[in-house]
């Protein structure tokens, strides 16, 4: 991980590898607050340098030019943070945690950037932020080390104020989901997956409850069961519970855990099946919120409930037309194997109201038709009205796009089963609303008057292009921030 140091000293003498700075575009490049003293230390000819290099300003560019001894470090460069703020206004936090992101990138393979830009306290923790997770790098499987793709070792913010353990609280949750999203599928199965959350858990003081196929027979857990029945690496479900001391009111996060899906006796077609290692990402999500709670200490009660399979064909496995009943005795008609990811949540949803908790949030790698209708980087948002405005706006302040998407009569009417207490998906395999129908499904399980949201994060979960800001390529820890915003929007409305 890397390290993230506060300084006030003298920037232009500070013995690090690379020395950044901020940049506003407009049609003449403005240096941002802090970047005097190295502007003056080349004369103040910074900004006509950056000109004649390229540089525009834009958010999370940068622009690298040897200092030649003007500094004590070797090379300066420049970040963009977009146009300069209007009067009283400072630059949006996305933006800086975008820029610092990209230092942290642009540093990959060195011991040490600096970047002086002088900001308050939020924005200072923006800039954290974005370093820390723009540093992140997934150490992978290779027999050598390759020491230019490791991570920079210390980046060293200059002249502004932050939290330096809240932010490395916050990057060490969604540095842990993003490496267990990128685990092939061998290394991370159901059982194993269980005892990683259990470890980490234990070992951050949080109560922990896994249920195995035993116990989940036992209980009822039909759902779970379906599914996870057709592999050899049987199912799970992790409670991990955190409480504290005058908590008036409880947060229960539901995640869905399939390890690898195949789409069962539904079979997938091959290509890009590789990808659906990444298919318990919302279980990923959940646990590593819950460990960060457990490092930032809100004042509020939180559940976690990972619903964890693996989605395999065999003789064993459950099939299109059976009959499943779910946790809490409703009855499923089957009608698509490959919609497995409903079939275990709804068991986690029914066993998270009976902790009676005040608000439940789940989250998972739903639906491809979250991707048709919202695209890679915005997670479609459905429950109540009220709780989808909150987590659309929760992200929207972390830089966690969502959009909240409605339930309309019709899909409902075309998820109800002639034969059973409701249809996995519609009648007919219509696929109109996919992302809807999914949703509709999961309102079926929630407790009667429990405040509610489902977040589909089927497409920002993951990012296949080249990395941008702090995003890199493959897992992106989305929605561990969303989901820790809310936490602390609830805590302090106590």
């Amino acid at each position: 991980m890397t390290d993230l140091t506060l300084t006030t000293a003298d920037a232009t003498a500070l013995g690090v590898d690379v020395l950044v700075i901020g940049l506003h575009s407009g049609d003449e490049l403005t240096l941002a607050p802090g970047a005097e003293a190295v502007d003056a230390a080349f004369d103040g000819a910074l900004s006509s340098t950056l000109e004649l290099l390229g540089a525009s300003g834009a958010v999370g560019e940068v622009t690298r030019f040897a200092s030649l001894g003007k500094v004590t470090a070797p090379v300066v460069a420049a970040v963009g943070l977009g146009p300069v703020p209007e009067d009283g206004e400072s630059v949006k936090a996305e933006s800086l945690r975008r820029a610092a992101g990209s230092v942290a990138r642009s540093a990959t393979g060195r011991e040490s950037v600096a970047l002086v830009l002088s900001t308050d306290g939020d924005e200072g923790a923006s800039l954290a932020e974005g370093a820390l997770l723009g540093a992140y790098r997934f150490a992978g499987y290779k027999s050598e080390t390759d020491e230019k793709s490791l991570p920079v070792k210390t980046v060293t913010l200059v002249g502004s104020n932050a939290d330096v353990a809240r932010a490395t609280a916050i990057a060490d949750a969604v540095a842990r989901c993003r490496d267990w999203v990128n685990t092939p599928a061998n290394l991370l199965r159901p059982p194993g997956f269980a005892e990683l959350a259990s470890a980490a858990a234990t070992e951050a003081g949080l109560e922990v409850e896994v249920l195995d196929e035993h116990a989940l027979e036992a209980g009822g857990y039909g759902g779970i069961l379906a599914v996870g029945n057709g592999s050899d690496a049987k199912p799970r479900l992790v409670r991990i519970a955190y409480r504290t001391p005058g908590a008036a009111k409880h947060v229960a996060l539901v995640g869905k855990g399939i390890t690898f899906d195949t789409g069962g006796i539904s079979i997938k077609p091959p290509q890009g099946m590789w990808d659906m290692k990444t298919d318990m990402g919302g279980a990923a999500a959940v646990i590593t919120t819950i460990l960060a709670v457990a490092a930032l200490k809100p004042n509020v009660n939180v559940t976690a409930y990972a619903a964890m399979a693996e989605n395999m064909l065999s003789g064993s496995s459950y099939r299109p037309g059976d009959v499943v009943t779910a946790y809490g005795g409703k009855t499923i008609e089957v009608l698509n194997t490959d919609a497995e990811g409903r079939m275990v949540l709804c068991d986690a949803i029914v066993r998270a109201g009976e902790d009676d908790p005040d608000f439940l949030y789940e989250t998972s790698t739903l639906t491809g038709g979250q991707v048709i209708g919202l695209g890679k980087r915005t997670s479609g948002v459905m429950g109540d009205e009220t709780e989808c405005a909150r987590v659309k706006a929760a992200g929207e302040r972390v830089g966690e796009l969502m959009w909240p998407m409605p339930f309309p009569e019709e899909i409902h009417k075309i998820m109800d089963s002639p034969i059973a207490d409701t249809s996995q998906v519609a009648q007919g395999m219509d696929r109109a609303g996919h992302m809807l129908q999914a949703g509709i499904f999961l309102s079926r399980f929630v407790k009667e008057g429990l405040p509610w949201a489902h977040i589909d994060i089927a497409g920002p979960s993951g990012h296949a292009g080249e990395p941008y800001g702090y995003i890199p390529k493959g897992a992106t820890g989305v929605p561990v921030r969303t989901l820790l915003a809310l936490i602390e929007e609830h805590a302090a409305a106590e």
